[in-house]
């Protein structure tokens, strides 16, 4: 993985330099002015530095090729879960004080996570090397993070260096034996990540990916915090920026918002438009095709009323067309459409007419909204359903309603498609933000919401 910082007079002229030397393929960690020092730096501009993360092509992990998914080290061996291997069950205890070591390890990984930062640039430990806790800023300044991270590596030595007193005296710690004890570390530290992630419901071919990642291109002798930070960043990279919607010359955007029924289609359009309407000041229309819920017509008629915006009920693929003509100098116009289950064939193919029949009039975008709390292997099949029918992005909602958000890292990474918002409640238009990337990372490594 590369990660670099670049400067320019703007933030587009920093990100032209790093694509004119990274290439494409970039992901935006931070941006930040840097001001001029010194006596001439009065008359000098401030400068704009983007720090850009890209995942080298020998890094990326692909699932064929019959990858076991199990960690292997001098003899000490551990299996994480894939077909015909067995994954380690928390129920058995051969060892009590190594249970007893990965619990205090747990700890400790739960209190450095609490130091992550939501937002801004994603902390990137360098192992200058494999005998200090300390790894350096460019600047030469020690990171914060980097320190809470040096802690987390000493409570693991500790806790895995106590043994019995009467025990330790008689032993003579030969090489091989510190090199099992070394590798017991390892294992403990990155079994312990993989248990958590499945206790986030991360699918366990998603988990497998990132451990034997970590395991592959990390070397033998680094620290457990170059680890625990590796997977942080990776895991970021691979959920990428939340995709944004950006103005675009050619108006009106039709947005068309799809998806199963009960996911808050509706609810999620009303905060959207509040956002456009009130914070943005663009001009911005509701249609709904949901002819089948009269509640759901009216529930968004009164939005429109609230906000002052037209509103229209279409039937047909010809009447969407006649609407968009008649606000054809609007900036948005949004498409609450009728859910419906996977399995309706007849529904799809009305959905596919629908969305099709302004592809030569405007500007089209469609968002597939479902539900946090939906299990992976409904979502998997509504995904495959709506690919059918068109690219889209992702809305997630319903936050609020689960405690593990594991299923948003699985359909990220099943579809390829982007995570746009995320809704966490019925306030409109409060409970809505675009996706957070590092602070859903951090949860699922154990951190706190």
């Amino acid at each position: 993985m590369i990660i670099k910082k670049f400067q320019g007079k703007t933030k587009e002229e920093a990100l032209e330099n790093a694509k004119k030397e990274l290439g494409d393929g970039l992901v935006e960690m931070n941006v930040k002015t840097i001001k001029a020092k010194g006596f001439f730096g009065m008359f000098k501009g401030n400068k704009i530095e983007v720090t850009v993360a890209k995942e080298e092509e020998s890094e990326k992990y692909t699932a064929q090729g019959g990858q076991t998914g199990e960690i292997q080290k001098d003899g000490v061996a551990v299996s994480l879960s894939q077909p015909g291997v067995q994954k380690p069950k928390p129920e058995e205890k051969k060892d009590a004080k190594k249970e007893d070591d990965v619990a205090h390890v747990g700890q400790a990984v739960a209190d450095i996570l609490s130091t992550f930062p939501k937002t801004g640039e994603v902390p990137k430990a360098k192992a200058e090397s494999a005998h200090t806790g300390k790894e350096k800023r460019e600047d030469g300044k020690t990171n914060e993070l980097e320190e809470k991270l040096d802690n987390l590596q000493n409570l693991i030595e500790k806790q895995l260096s106590q043994k019995d007193t009467k025990t330790q005296s008689d032993e003579v710690k030969t090489e091989e034996g510190g090199k099992k004890e070394e590798n017991r570390e390892r294992v403990n530290f990155l079994r312990l990540l993989y248990n958590k992630m499945i206790d986030n419901e991360i699918n366990e071919k998603y988990a497998n990916e990132i451990i034997d990642e970590i395991d592959k291109n990390c070397k033998a002798d680094v620290t457990m915090d170059f680890m625990l930070s590796e997977i942080y960043q990776r895991m970021i990279l691979k959920l990428g920026k939340p995709y944004v919607m950006e103005e675009n010359e050619q108006s009106p955007r039709v947005i068309f918002f799809v998806g199963p029924t009960g996911v808050g289609k509706t609810t999620t359009i009303a905060k959207i438009a509040s956002s456009f309407r009130v914070e943005h000041k663009k001009k911005v229309a509701l249609l709904t095709a949901d002819t089948y819920r009269i509640a759901a017509a009216e529930q968004l008629r009164t939005y429109a009323n609230i906000l002052e915006v037209p509103f229209r009920v279409v039937y047909t693929a010809g009447e969407i067309a006649g609407a968009i003509e008649d606000f054809r100098d609007y900036d948005y116009i949004l498409v609450d459409t009728t859910g419906h289950s996977p399995n309706n064939e007849a529904q799809c193919e009305s959905m596919n007419d629908l969305i099709r029949s302004v592809e030569t009039t405007a500007t089209k975008e469609v968002f597939l909204v479902l539900s946090a709390s939906t299990k992976y292997r409904d979502l998997m099949k509504i995904a495959d359903t709506y690919k059918e029918i068109a690219d889209y992005k992702l809305i997630f909602t319903k936050l609020d309603e689960t405690s593990t958000l594991g299923n948003i890292y699985n359909l990220k990474l099943y579809t390829g498609a982007a995570l746009s918002y995320v809704t966490c409640g019925q306030n409109v238009p409060d409970d809505i933000e675009y996706f957070n990337p590092q602070a859903t990372v951090k949860q699922l490594l154990g951190g706190r919401r």
